[in-house]
């Protein structure tokens, strides 16, 4: 492989600074963790550094968001799912921190507290300029390797992603390892058309990502679901109120250029799902009232999208097509992964939401490729270089050169 990984070293008695995305689904209520594959997935690489003392690092939420939380309950959870102690440190690269990794054996485990809590995490840096935050500076001479796998967030060039890695001897986790190795594999193989069914609520990161898809030759058709399908219907006019969220003027401006610039790639839902005093009621979009929140698609336009999956040489989804959660408006999505997981097309699904829905589905085994990434295995696909695997392949280049 162009990036090393932990065959490449050994690492008993070493102390690893190992980042993961262990970035889960909060309950705004209770605060609760609610979906734990990305946590599942952490707990892979540290099957194999058993003989180390590992630092965890991990983020969880984004500053001002409902799930931006410190990572206690992660730490129980892992726990749990490893059976052995991990210890939590209510810091990140204070005195307290510090002390407690000088102070690690062989054996421990140690989970930082969420790494967005210090402000450098919340930007972008060159390795460079990463390698030069106060967080890596301090935290750096204390760990003898670096372990990247945090692949659903290997597009972000924060300091814990590209700073470690520009000064440590860095290799890939078991995620990341095997996450380039499939997606090589599949984008090798993958033939057309290329039908992409894009969902969920992260609008600003999916325009992006859109473009990207079609410009590569990678989304032939697009078929739309979620919050992106209510900007773009809202962009075509076909909507005719506000939506609620934020940016919300610009984000349809640049659906509106989209349809513009590729008017015949494009789907959205003729018909969709509302509740009305708790029930679900299917009405055309036409009919759609200022109140009604849109929460599933409706039969009409499921059906339509079935047609284009079943006739598709290779299938992208990423992000649920509605409040799947929900008894009464699963069917959007549980209809469109029965479709892909049954289709002849080689498939890849994205997003934990999406992996917990083939879990509850009992899919899983249909799909050609799952992983809890989303806007970095959008990117990855489109052949974007993303900045986690780019300071892997010049940490590999530097060790392979000494």
């Amino acid at each position: 492989m162009r990036i090393l990984t932990l065959d490449d070293f050994e690492t008993k008695g070493k102390t690893v600074f190992l980042r993961v995305d262990m970035n889960c689904p909060i309950d705004p209520v209770t605060m609760k963790i609610i979906e734990t594959s990305r946590i599942r997935e952490s707990a892979e690489s540290l099957k194999d550094l058993q003989g180390s003392k590992v630092v965890i690092a991990s983020h969880q939420g984004r500053v001002g968001n409902k799930d931006y939380t410190g990572m206690e309950n992660h730490a129980k959870v892992l726990e749990q799912i490893l059976g052995r102690k991990i210890k939590y440190v209510e810091d990140i690269i204070g005195t307290e921190a510090q002390r407690e990794i000088k102070n690690m054996k062989d054996g421990d485990i140690l989970l930082l507290d969420n790494l967005r809590l210090c402000a450098e995490e919340n930007y972008e840096f060159s390795p460079s300029d990463a390698s030069k935050t106060i967080m890596v500076s301090r935290l750096s001479k204390l760990f003898d390797l670096c372990v990247l796998d945090s692949f659903p967030s290997s597009h972000r060039a924060h300091p814990s992603i590209v700073g470690f890695a520009h000064v440590l001897p860095s290799c890939a986790g078991r995620l990341v390892e095997r996450e380039v190795r499939k997606l090589d594999e599949i984008l090798t193989v993958t033939k057309g058309p290329h039908v992409v069914v894009l969902g969920g609520s992260k609008v600003v990161d999916r325009l992006e990502a859109i473009k990207e898809l079609i410009i590569s030759g990678r989304a032939d058709q697009v078929l739309l679901t979620g919050v992106i399908a209510n900007v773009f219907m809202r962009a075509q006019g076909r909507v005719k109120f506000p939506l609620g969220i934020k940016r919300e003027e610009e984000i349809v401006a640049k659906a509106h250029s989209l349809i513009g610039e590729h008017p015949d790639v494009f789907s959205v839902p003729v018909d969709i799902a509302v509740d009305r005093n708790g029930k679900r009621v299917e009405i055309d979009v036409r009919e759609l009232a200022k109140d009604d929140q849109i929460l599933d698609l409706g039969p009409k336009t499921v059906e339509y999208y079935l047609k284009s999956i079943q006739s598709a040489g290779t299938v992208f989804m990423s992000g649920p097509a509605g409040f799947f959660e929900n008894e009464n408006f699963k069917f959007g999505t549980e209809s469109l992964l029965v479709g892909v997981a049954n289709s002849f097309a080689t498939t890849i699904v994205s997003g934990g939401h999406l992996t917990a829905a083939l879990k509850r589905y009992g899919l899983e085994a249909k799909i050609n490729h799952i992983s809890t990434a989303g806007g970095a295995l959008v990117l990855y696909l489109t052949g974007a270089k993303l900045p986690m695997i780019q300071v892997l392949e010049e940490a590999a280049v530097r060790y392979r050169s000494k």
